[in-house]
């Protein structure tokens, strides 16, 4: 079994910039691909951006591409999703969620974390 914690989340203005974490317990990170989704308010979740083990294959959604980056560090079991540039329609709950490794970046994920508010305002 995998434990994912998020944290990072919070409230910024429109332009601002925030970091998230997810931090995994359990099992070996580096086995796993990981994903960010978010979930705003009356939306279905939807796909973020998605890292393999190696990181050397890395998706975005149209939406965040050139404005968001996704990073790991599976020495640290640790994933992190740069935010910058942020609009107010980047406001939902970010999960980030793992899946093996060897099955692609598509859903469906394996284990997901509780996730992380993340607010911006005009």
């Amino acid at each position: 079994q995998v434990q994912l914690v998020e944290s990072g989340g919070g409230l910024v203005q429109a332009g601002g910039s925030l970091s998230l974490s997810c931090v995994a317990s359990g099992r070996s990170f580096g086995n796993y691909a990981m994903g960010w989704f978010r979930q705003a308010p009356g939306k279905e979740r939807e796909f973020v951006a998605a890292i393999n083990w190696s990181s050397y294959t890395i998706n975005y959604a149209d939406s965040v591409k050139g404005r968001f980056t996704i990073s790991r560090d599976n020495a640290k079991n640790t994933g992190y999703l740069q935010m910058n540039s942020l609009k107010r329609e980047d406001t939902a709950v970010y999960y980030c969620a793992l899946k093996k490794s060897g099955r692609g970046l598509s859903i469906p994920y394996d284990y997901w974390g509780q996730g992380t508010q993340v607010t911006v305002s005009s």
